[in-house]
């Protein structure tokens, strides 16, 4: 059981962050919490979030959560010049739990500069999206001092209910998160290529799709992800930029390790062109802020087909 007694903080209001943050709150947690903008993280003061307008104001907590969407921002929101370490008066949480997705290069940095001022740093990315987090159905994957994790581990737990697999020191987690997200890449366009014979030979999309997830090869993402390539719903969960970003972090690793990454290669091409077919619409920017599962409409211009919403009601596998 997560002890109520840690004075929390909490960095980044965005579509993971919010939803997170408030199972802390509706747990009992007390949480301070800090968002560039600050009206995304007003409505959690109704569920008893205290919203604060400097990061400095987070110094003196316990714990410190953070989910952004560089290493770049994590970089700014501890360091830069009014992030919490500057403002720190001497104060500063004895442990930062960071629930990006960032280069590992990024997070040793980070790491080392935490430690020279005497704070521990728990690399600790989560698996899902916010309806998998409204779900009950987060998990998690963390790395870092053990002593520490161990400490933090009830109150991940308390938003990543459904497994916080510890996989040693260091960076270990953000490899464990960058080739997680990878295979989300490459499955997606694995899905969608073999959706589009089937559709192509006269199967509907959400029949093939149910048969899929009823069988051997069905897993919470396919299943959550079928009402959207069902009826063509690019509401954003995960965008085309991030995902590229993530797909470059797995293919330098594989450089670096020397471990060939064809599969990926290729992959990470097929999202390429993505980008290129985006500025045949109306407003490719806002086109490309929607989400990756997207990718369909343009692997469906190679296979010569039109595409329709089906209109169908969908089970998300998250009910």
């Amino acid at each position: 059981m997560a002890d109520n007694t840690h004075r929390i903080g909490w960095i980044g209001m965005g579509r993971m962050g919010f939803p997170m943050a408030e199972r802390l709150l509706k747990a009992g947690h007390p949480v301070a919490i800090w968002n560039r903008t600050r009206a995304k993280a007003e409505p959690l003061a109704k569920s008893g979030g205290q919203v604060v307008d400097k990061l400095a104001d987070l110094a003196g907590l316990d714990v410190v959560f953070s989910i952004v969407s560089t290493g770049k921002d994590l970089h700014e929101v501890y360091f830069g010049k009014d992030g919490m370490v500057h403002g720190r008066n001497g104060k500063l949480p004895s442990v930062f739990v960071d629930c990006s997705t960032i280069s590992v290069e990024e997070s040793a940095d980070i790491r080392k500069r935490l430690k020279d001022l005497g704070a521990d740093f728990i690399a600790c990315p989560v698996s899902g999206n916010a309806k998998v987090i409204k779900a009950g159905k987060l998990s998690a994957v963390a790395s870092g001092p053990e002593a520490a994790f161990r400490r933090v581990e009830p109150l991940i737990q308390v938003f990543a209910p459904n497994g916080v697999s510890y996989v040693g020191d260091g960076e270990l987690a953000r490899i464990c998160k960058i080739a997680h997200n990878v295979m989300l890449g490459v499955v997606i366009e694995n899905l969608i290529e073999i959706m589009l014979v089937a559709e192509k030979a006269g199967v509907p999309r959400h029949a093939f799709l149910a048969f899929m997830n009823n069988g051997v090869m069905g897993s919470m993402f396919t299943r959550y992800k079928s009402p959207a390539l069902v009826n063509l719903d690019w509401t954003t969960t995960f965008t085309p930029e991030l995902l590229r970003k993530d797909m470059d972090l797995g293919l330098s690793l594989g450089t670096d390790m020397g471990v060939p990454m064809p599969v990926t290669a290729a992959a990470r091409e097929v999202l390429q062109s993505h980008f290129g077919a985006a500025q045949l619409k109306a407003d490719p920017e806002k086109y490309l802020a929607g989400d990756f599962a997207a990718l369909l409409e343009t692997m469906a211009i190679g296979a010569g087909l039109t595409l329709k919403s089906e209109n169908q009601t969908v089970p998300t596998g998250l009910e």
